[in-house]
């Protein structure tokens, strides 16, 4: 489990594919304090740690990870998200987030406004995943509140903060990221479908 507040930007230092996986070896400041067989958060997507040799470490995305997220897009030198799962008793800073992407969105306009930065995102409506007003929602692992919520595209405004320490730097229109709906919404949705 984890709250979708990052902790660090990793930088990809090596990606390697074997069969159908695709190893990700990645630096962090944060790397001395993990452990093999941790669950870490990269993007958004969960991840165990498989490897660890200095300041970098390696996890491994298994293909139906790669088919349902943005990893298999990642280049050497890319930054990425990092968050490792939340301590029991620990603030929940950001909301309930499981690592487990429901599926990508593309960036369609991104736009500084003022010392904030408003993105906008369309997400493909086959998987009926849906947003709403105030409601919650994880991109590439950044917890975020939704604006302007409409079907099947909402908007995100984004604090200097997040901006500065999240990938939301380097986002630009037509990138594709991760997006994870809200967990209770996600079972709201499902009653309701099975009351009809």
């Amino acid at each position: 489990m984890f709250t979708g507040i990052i902790e660090d930007l990793g930088i990809v230092e090596k990606l390697e594919k074997s069969d159908s996986n695709l190893h990700i070896t990645l630096k962090t400041k944060i790397t001395n304090e993990l452990k093999i067989d941790q669950s870490v958060a990269h993007n958004g997507v969960c991840l165990t740690v498989v490897a660890i040799d200095g300041s970098n470490y390696t996890v491994t995305a298994i293909q139906e990870t790669l088919d349902k997220t943005n990893l298999d897009k990642l280049k050497k030198g890319d930054f990425v998200n990092i968050e490792r799962a939340m301590k029991l008793g620990a603030r929940l800073d950001g909301h309930m987030v499981q690592g487990h992407v429901d599926q990508t969105a593309t960036c369609t306009f991104a736009e500084e406004t003022s010392g904030s930065w408003l993105y906008t995102f369309d997400y493909d409506p086959t998987y009926h995943n849906i947003t709403i007003e105030k409601g919650s929602i994880t991109v590439n692992g950044v917890s975020l509140t939704v604006v302007n919520s409409k079907p099947n595209t909402f908007s995100v405004a984004i604090i200097p903060y997040t901006y500065e320490h999240t990938t939301f730097k380097t986002l630009k229109v037509g990138d594709i990221v991760n997006l994870e709906f809200d967990v209770i919404g996600k079972y709201v949705k499902r009653l309701h479908e099975l009351k009809q």
